[in-house]
């Protein structure tokens, strides 16, 4: 496993903020996907970066000794990408890329506006698809890059964590929970649900955090999957179940009052997107470009 500057970064963000949690919201990714790549980067060196406890992570011997290098790679990256600035904001192509449906469907349409304000010249194809699907079209070359709802295990494929987001569960205007204060998983377990099919990337994440909280799926009463959010949000609007959906795919909603986000106590259903394209691929400027918009910090102010 070749050395990569997305584990040494991520490595020294862990030790610049002192835990993984605080740079997993630093870096916008989940926190497990902070700690699998601090591994991979000790498995790489074959010796043990942090002391890990229940109340702190401390640098190791080895840590200590790798720090300035990770912090010289970070500085140089932020200075490399400065001084490419100029240019970038002058580049020009046709960009390719694939994207999951929520990705797709409601949030790069907030972004593409911005990115054409900074970059005019160049043009966007995108295509909507599965994850499946977008892996295919890159293997087979016809698309740079994919935005994705998770993790990419694959030796040939970059997968990088991008933005954050966040489940919520989703009800109706006038719904019993709607006007609740407090809300746990056993008042949510009394009404029909509507959710995307096994096997989708909001599925899946769903069910993970259920799991880690020692919630059991099998007493959801779900009456309906489906293939599209689109799909869920006029059946949880027309009354037939709640839902657990991407904020940002019901905001258009519920600033017209016709549903309603809500928290789950002692829940949190967060996730990460991620770009994935092949190692071996050497990205256009185009790309880059649109990778180094995605990065920034201040997306938040168009989503």
């Amino acid at each position: 496993m070749a050395l990569n500057f997305h584990q040494l970064h991520i490595f020294y963000t862990v030790a610049e903020k002192g835990s993984f949690s605080h740079a997993a919201q630093a870096l916008h990714m989940t926190q497990p996907a902070v700690t699998m790549q601090v591994q991979s980067l000790e498995d790489h060196f074959g010796i043990k970066l942090f002391h890990r406890s229940t109340k702190k992570i401390e640098l190791t011997e080895a840590g200590r000794t790798l720090i300035p290098y990770a912090r010289k790679c970070v500085e140089l990256i932020r200075e490399t990408e400065n001084a490419m600035t100029g240019f970038t904001a002058m580049a020009e192509g046709r960009l390719q890329l694939g994207a999951s449906l929520t990705m797709g469907e409601y949030i790069l349409p907030r972004l593409l506006g911005p990115f054409r304000k900074e970059y005019p010249n160049i043009s966007v194809a995108m295509k909507v698809m599965n994850t499946t699907q977008i892996l295919d079209e890159i293997f087979a070359h016809q698309l740079t890059f994919g935005l994705v709802e998770a993790p990419i295990q694959h030796p040939d494929v970059h997968t990088e964590a991008i933005l954050s987001d966040e489940l919520k569960l989703i009800v109706p205007a006038g719904h019993p929970l709607a006007e609740m204060e407090t809300i746990r998983m056993e008042d949510v377990f009394r009404y029909p649900f509507v959710l995307r099919e096994e096997g989708s990337g909001t599925r899946r994440v769903m069910e993970e955090e259920l799991e880690r909280t020692g919630i059991s799926c099998s007493g959801m009463d779900i009456v309906m999957e489906l293939g599209s959010t689109g799909a869920i949000k006029s059946a949880v609007e027309a009354g037939l179940g709640v839902s657990i959906l991407s904020q940002s795919s019901v905001k258009h909603e519920v600033r017209l009052g016709i549903l309603k986000i809500k928290e789950i106590e002692g829940v949190s259903f967060s996730r990460s997107f991620y770009a994935i394209y092949l190692n071996s691929t050497l990205l256009p400027l185009s790309a880059v470009s649109f990778l180094n918009f995605m990065r920034r910090d201040d997306l938040v102010k168009w989503l």
